[in-house]
C-alpha cells in the first residue's frame, strides 16, 4: 500500500459548534485554560477494543483526509468529526493509535495525524511534527484557540459553554426570596451599568464575587407539570466594596448603612430588587463528551433566553438532572414528533401516526439535581419545549 500522502488543514469542523452568544467569552477563557480531564474506564475499553482492529472503513466520515496537522484551535471533538461519521464517539479515534496516543487530551498542535487504510480497516498513526504554514488549507473558519498549560489541545471547545457557566442556574428551592438584594443605587438611578454602585442588604456570607439575578421563576416539567427547580434570569456580576453598618441619628433611633458593591460585568442593567448569589467554583473535570452509561428518556423543559423555540448553538433546559443520571459531557440525541396523518391509498381515510425522526444532538453542560442545561450541537429543525431527547 502507498504511503498516504499528508494534507495539511488548520481544523476539524467543530462539533460543538459556535456559540450564539459573544459577549463575555474572553473574560470567561482564563478560568477554563487548564482543566484535568479524566479519562473513563469505559472510555479506555473502547480505545482498547478499536485499537486491536482498528476502525470500518464505513465508519470514516466520507470526506475523511489522508493526515492531519494539528492547530491551535483544534480540539478532540473536532478532530473525531473529520476522520468519523459519529463525531462524539472520541474513544475509537483514540483507540486508532493507543500506542502513540496515550492520553487524548494531550494531542498537541504540530503533530501530524496520518490515515492509514488496510484490510477494510483504518488506523490512525502519528507523523513527524510540523508546524503549520501558509499554504495551510482551511475546512472551515478558525474559532478561539484553546490550549492548556502544557500546550496540548482542549477535549472540546470551552469557549462554547464558558459563558453559560455562571448565568445558566436553577436553585432547587426559592431561595433567592432570602439572598442579599439591591436596596438602592448610586444617585437613586433606576438602572446601573458596569461600574456603578449598587447598595444592598443581606447576609453575605463573607463571600466577595457575586452573581445578580432577576427574580427566578418555577420551571416545570413539560410532562406532568411538576416544578423542577427555580430558573433566575442572570443579571450580571457585583463585587463587594465596603461593608454596611448601624448608625444612630440625632434622636437615637438605628439606621442601617447598605453593604457597597461595585456591578462588573451586566447582561441586562441590574436595578433595586435584584437578587444576589455568590459566584460558585467552577468543576471543569468532566467535559469529555460521552454516552450516558444508562437509558434515557426525556424532554425539552425550556429554551433560555425565553424564546419559543431555538437552533444551533443555542441552549436548552432539560427535564433530567443528576438524580436521572445525566453528568456533565455527555451526548444526548434530539427528536421529532411523527406527526399524525391519514392513509388514503386503500379508498378510506385510517388515521396513522408517523415515527418520530432523530434530527440532531444535545452537549449537556451543566447539571442540576432534577435540571440540566445543554447545548444544540446541531439540528435539522426548531427545537420546542416538549421535544424530545434520549441517548444517542
Amino acid at each position: 500500500m502507498s504511503r498516504p500522502r499528508p494534507m495539511k488543514i488548520t481544523r476539524w469542523a467543530a462539533l460543538a459548534t459556535r456559540a450564539a452568544v459573544a459577549a463575555g467569552v474572553a473574560a470567561a477563557l482564563p478560568a477554563l485554560a487548564a482543566p484535568n480531564y479524566p479519562v473513563t474506564p469505559g472510555q479506555r475499553d473502547t480505545a482498547r477494543q478499536v485499537a486491536q482492529a482498528g476502525v470500518p472503513l464505513s465508519e470514516l466520515a466520507p470526506d475523511a483526509p489522508d493526515s492531519h496537522v494539528v492547530q491551535r484551535g483544534d480540539t478532540l471533538w473536532d478532530i473525531s468529526k473529520l476522520f468519523l461519521k459519529s463525531p462524539w464517539r472520541w474513544p475509537e479515534l483514540w483507540g486508532m493509535n493507543l500506542d502513540q496516543i496515550r492520553n487524548p487530551h494531550l494531542i498537541d498542535p504540530g503533530q501530524v495525524l496520518v490515515l492509514v487504510k488496510r484490510d477494510g480497516r483504518a488506523t490512525l498513526q502519528i507523523g513527524q511534527s510540523m508546524t503549520a504554514d501558509p499554504q495551510t488549507v482551511r475546512l472551515s473558519p478558525r474559532v478561539r484557540a484553546e490550549l492548556l498549560d502544557n500546550g496540548a489541545i482542549a477535549a472540546i471547545p470551552l469557549h462554547l459553554i464558558g459563558p453559560f457557566l455562571n448565568e445558566a442556574v436553577v436553585f432547587d428551592t426559592d431561595e433567592l426570596e432570602r439572598a442579599p438584594r439591591i436596596v438602592a443605587t448610586q444617585e437613586g438611578r433606576v438602572l446601573l451599568s458596569r461600574g456603578e454602585t449598587a447598595y444592598v442588604l443581606g447576609d453575605l456570607g463573607g463571600a466577595r464575587e457575586f452573581r445578580v439575578f432577576r427574580q427566578p421563576q418555577p420551571l416545570r416539567d413539560p410532562v406532568t407539570r411538576e416544578i423542577l427547580g427555580y430558573e433566575a434570569r442572570y443579571v450580571g456580576t457585583a463585587d463587594y466594596v465596603r461593608p454596611g453598618s448601624e448608625q444612630s441619628d440625632a434622636d437615637s433611633k438605628a439606621r442601617v448603612v447598605p453593604a457597597s458593591f461595585v456591578v462588573t460585568t451586566i447582561r441586562m442593567e441590574a436595578g433595586v430588587g435584584d437578587r444576589l448569589s455568590p459566584v460558585p467554583q467552577r468543576e471543569l473535570t468532566a467535559y469529555a463528551p460521552h454516552a450516558p452509561a444508562v437509558p434515557v428518556d426525556g424532554r425539552i423543559a425550556s429554551i433560555y433566553g425565553e424564546a419559543l423555540s431555538a437552533g444551533q448553538n443555542q441552549i436548552v433546559a432539560l427535564n433530567k438532572g443528576r438524580r436521572d443520571g445525566l453528568e456533565r459531557g455527555h451526548v444526548l440525541a434530539l427528536w421529532r414528533a411523527g406527526r399524525a396523518d391519514f392513509d388514503t391509498t386503500s379508498g378510506g381515510k385510517t388515521p396513522i401516526q408517523l415515527p418520530d425522526e432523530r434530527h440532531g444532538l444535545l452537549f449537556v453542560f451543566s447539571v442540576f439535581e432534577r435540571v440540566s442545561y445543554a447545548l444544540i450541537v446541531n439540528v435539522k429543525d426548531p427545537v420546542k419545549p416538549g421535544d424530545r431527547f434520549t441517548a444517542p
